[in-house]
C-alpha cells in the first residue's frame, strides 16, 4: 500500500499496526457501527441513573475543537476516555491520534445508542462460564461495562500513583491501562479488566477507521493514513486499472442528499 506521506519517516510500531489492523476497516467496524447506529431514535437514550447526559459546551478542551454533543458520557468520563484511546492510538509522526480522529465521540454515541446497551442481543440467565474458546457470556450491558471501566481506571490510578488518570504522564498511564489488561482480579459487576480492556481497544479501532458519520474518523484522517477510499458511489473508472489509483476519501455522509 503506497505511503500518504513518502517524505516522513517510518514508524515500524505504526506500519505493523495499520497492516494488521486493516481487518477493522471490514469486520469489527461494521458490528459496532451498525449495532449502534440501527434504530437508535427509536428508544430512549442510556444514561446513569439520577444523571442527564452533559453536552459539549464551549470552551471546553477537544468537546469544543470537535464541535459534537455528548450522548451518552458525561464530561469527566468524556475525558478519560480520550486520554484512555490516545494512549492505545498515540499521535505520532505519521499522522493523528485517537483524540483528533474524535474516537471518544464515536464511542459516546455508540453507548447512546442500541448496540450500547445490546439491544438485539439476548440478555437473560442463566450465565454460566464458557470454554476457553467461547468466552463468558455477557450479563453486563456495554454502556454500563464501559462506565465501571473508566472508573477501574481511576481507581488503579490513585491506587498506584495518588492521581487521577488525567493528571498522569503518558508513561504512568501506559502503566494503568497494562494492570487493567493484566488485572484478572479487578472485577467489574459480571466482568473483569481484561474483559473491558479488550472492549476499549476494539471501540478505538472502531473509532479510527468508522465512517465519519458516526462520530469518530474525523475529516476521514484514519482513512487518508491507509488510502482507503471511503465510500465510493462507483469504481468504474478505475476497475481495470493495474496500477493502484488513490482516490479522495468519501463518508456515507457525502451522499446523503442524493
Amino acid at each position: 500500500m503506497p505511503d500518504q506521506r513518502p517524505n516522513q519517516p517510518q514508524s515500524d510500531s505504526r506500519r505493523k499496526f495499520l497492516k494488521y489492523s486493516g481487518a477493522a476497516i471490514g469486520g469489527v467496524v461494521v458490528g459496532g457501527v451498525v449495532g449502534g447506529v440501527i434504530g437508535r431514535n427509536l428508544a430512549p437514550k442510556a444514561t446513569e441513573p439520577g444523571k442527564q447526559p452533559d453536552t459539549a459546551q464551549p470552551g471546553t478542551g477537544a468537546a469544543a475543537d470537535y464541535n459534537q454533543a455528548l450522548m451518552f458520557f458525561n464530561q469527566e468520563q468524556f475525558r478519560l476516555t480520550e486520554a484512555a484511546t490516545e494512549r492505545i492510538y498515540p499521535k505520532d509522526e505519521l499522522g493523528p491520534g485517537a483524540k483528533e480522529l474524535g474516537v471518544a465521540y464515536f464511542i459516546d454515541h455508540q453507548l447512546a445508542g442500541q448496540w450500547g446497551i445490546n439491544a438485539r442481543e439476548y440478555m437473560m440467565g442463566p450465565f454460566l462460564a464458557g470454554e476457553a474458546t467461547q468466552g463468558n457470556f455477557p450479563n453486563v450491558r456495554r454502556h454500563e461495562l464501559f462506565t465501571m471501566g473508566l472508573q477501574a481506571i481511576q481507581n488503579l490510578s490513585q491506587t498506584k500513583y495518588q492521581k487521577s488518570f488525567l493528571d498522569l504522564g503518558e508513561a504512568e498511564q501506559d502503566e494503568v491501562l497494562k494492570a487493567l489488561e493484566a488485572g484478572n482480579d479487578i472485577k467489574l459487576y459480571g466482568s473483569t479488566g481484561p474483559v473491558f480492556f479488550k472492549l476499549l481497544v476494539n471501540f478505538t479501532m472502531e473509532g479510527v477507521y468508522s465512517d465519519p458519520l458516526y462520530g469518530g474518523n474525523k475529516n476521514m484522517l484514519g482513512w487518508k493514513m491507509k488510502n482507503f477510499p471511503g465510500n465510493q458511489m462507483s469504481y468504474v473508472d478505475v476497475v481495470d486499472k493495474k496500477e493502484f489509483v488513490k482516490m479522495d476519501p468519501q463518508s456515507l455522509r457525502d451522499h446523503l442528499s442524493h
